[in-house]
């Protein structure tokens, strides 16, 4: 068992490219409170069995070291997730507010993302899971996964240090993240962006409106208007709602940028028709 264990957990090695110089942190951070217990009364069982009395005590304390739950790692983990997240972000998208960097950071770290990592890394085939935990299914049980992965990271951290964990996290979410959501998290929340230069300006908020549907039910088009003080602005298009909502949303502040640069208002108008007109040719 501990020999399929080992092959097993090599093989996710393979997958988060990082070899583990203390794989011990690694059985640890695939280990389930639930597990535990029952891990620590088997190793004491086979330590009580050693026939030198000093050579069992310190079996067992090993064994009980080894065999700790990844509560504590998942605590680690999200505070290095929260920081490599911000860097990532803070680099990548230089023009971004506070407000922007804020709730795509909480878009790149939440548990359905981090679902969708440890899902790719196939980390329920690898975690230490109790009896009834097992029974109930905890190998594909959202939370668990989203922890474990915190846990992982953690453990990469321990092991090797910020920057392995950097490279781990490129690798595994921040890349995937990206291509997986479109741009939801390089749009970030344009949303509240144009939210925030209208209140700069003393201007009513933007409102959205449906102004066209098409295709069938299991897979809509969306064209989204985005008015400010009765004047349509900008329209956006999406396979969801919000999706086009984001959408009109840039164009609107691009179109803001550009109609405060002279002679350049007909190039929006002109992006505008062209984005209706592939509209009515696809369709809509």
């Amino acid at each position: 068992m501990q020999e399929v264990q080992l092959t097993s957990d090599a093989a996710l090695e393979k997958r988060l490219g990082h070899r583990f110089l203390r794989p011990e942190l690694l059985v640890r951070a695939l280990t389930h409170s639930s597990a535990a217990p029952e891990r620590r009364m088997s190793a004491e069982r086979r330590a009580s069995g050693d026939v030198s009395a000093v050579s069992g005590l310190e079996t067992a304390k090993t064994s009980l070291e080894l065999h700790q739950d990844n509560e504590r790692f998942e605590f680690l983990g999200d505070a290095v997730l929260e920081l490599l997240a911000s860097e990532y972000l803070v680099l990548n998208f230089p023009d971004w507010s506070e407000g922007q960097l804020s709730k795509s950071r909480a878009r790149l770290v939440n548990a359905r993302t981090l679902e969708s990592a440890a899902r790719r890394l196939r980390l329920g085939e690898h975690l230490r899971l109790g009896r009834g935990e097992e029974k109930t299914g905890g190998r594909e049980k959202q939370t668990l996964l989203a922890d474990a992965f915190e846990a992982v990271v953690a453990a990469v951290y321990l092991d090797a240090g910020l920057h392995s964990a950097r490279d781990v996290l490129h690798r595994v979410l921040f890349e995937h993240a990206l291509e997986e959501r479109g741009d939801a998290i390089s749009e970030s929340d344009r949303k509240s962006a144009l939210q925030e230069l209208l209140q700069g300006r003393r201007q009513s908020p933007a409102e959205y409106r449906v102004a066209r549907e098409s295709g069938p039910d299991h897979q809509k088009t969306f064209e989204i208007e985005v008015w400010v003080e009765g004047k349509c602005l900008a329209n956006g298009v999406g396979s969801t709602k919000k999706e086009a909502e984001q959408r009109a949303a840039r164009s609107a502040l691009a179109r803001i940028a550009l109609l405060e640069s002279p002679g350049q208002e007909a190039s929006v108008l002109g992006g505008e028709r062209n984005e209706r007109e592939r509209l009515e040719k696809n369709g809509g």
